[in-house]
């Protein structure tokens, strides 16, 4: 087990921003293919070279920046590291009761273990085929380490006893359920899984000017803080607390 942990959490150099050009290809094929044409026409219509250079520097700004902003979130922030739960988690070495919900791609189980060793952790995953059909979750699932005894559930029940949790990690998964009251619901779940003292600790891109600048129109992928805040308090949660990992990414503690 020991030796299957340090293979499953060493990642490849670039793997991050490797990850997105593989699950996300068909984004830079239709890219490439529209600024291809649109040169094309500008050069038979012989507009101004200027136009020619804008247009240009705007697509390639559009392919590219967000495969420099991934590079330094997921390959050079520490994000993987999970140096950050530091400020979330005292002591690491407490038996707890820790479980790991994602969206059919988990990065994150192994590394969550070999952080907190003594914690029995659960994994669960809420990938629902006919719900959540985009080409990037479909190719990211075929890729996916499989954490021993991943549970399949539905966003709307976890099996897990009331009270029985100390924190529920939802890292960069949330945001495929696009339903606010999907949304809200299983927030809920996750609140009646959680003891007196549970918390939810989830990491998120934001829909705002940062991610706007860093993936144009594809921030709108993410949501709001606004949404994310009415949610919790809609699923009960009374303290909501956000801190910023990078400008792009966002880690909120939610507690009852």
């Amino acid at each position: 087990m020991e030796k299957a942990m340090k293979q499953n959490t060493k990642r490849r150099k670039f793997q991050g921003v490797l990850n997105i050009v593989s699950f996300n290809r068909h984004f830079y094929y239709y890219g490439i293919a529209a600024l291809i044409l649109i040169l094309v026409v500008l050069y038979f219509l012989k507009l101004p070279s200027i136009l020619s250079i804008l247009v240009t520097v705007g697509f390639a700004y559009g392919l590219l920046m967000p495969l420099i902003v991934s590079a330094y979130v997921y390959d050079y922030s520490g994000y993987y590291d999970l140096q950050w739960l530091d400020d979330f988690i005292t002591d690491k070495t407490k038996m707890m009761s820790i479980v790991n919900i994602n969206a059919g791609f988990d990065e994150t189980s192994f590394l969550i273990k070999n952080k907190l060793i003594n914690s029995d952790l659960k994994v669960y995953d809420f990938y629902n085929e006919e719900q959540h059909t985009e080409p990037a979750i479909v190719r990211a699932r075929k890729v996916s380490l499989t954490y021993p005894n991943t549970q399949q559930i539905k966003s709307n029940h976890i099996p897990l006893e009331n009270n029985s949790t100390d924190i529920v990690f939802l890292l960069s998964a949330a945001h495929e359920i696009r339903a606010f009251g999907e949304k809200v619901d299983f927030l809920k779940e996750c609140k009646r899984s959680l003891k007196p003292n549970g918390k939810v600790i989830m990491v998120e891109h934001l829909r705002d000017v940062p991610n706007f600048i860093a993936f144009t129109i594809g921030f709108n992928h993410f949501f709001s803080k606004k949404i994310w805040k009415t949610a919790f308090t809609k699923a009960n949660f009374s303290k909501i607390q956000e801190k910023k990992f990078t400008p792009f990414m966002s880690i909120f503690e939610c507690s009852i």
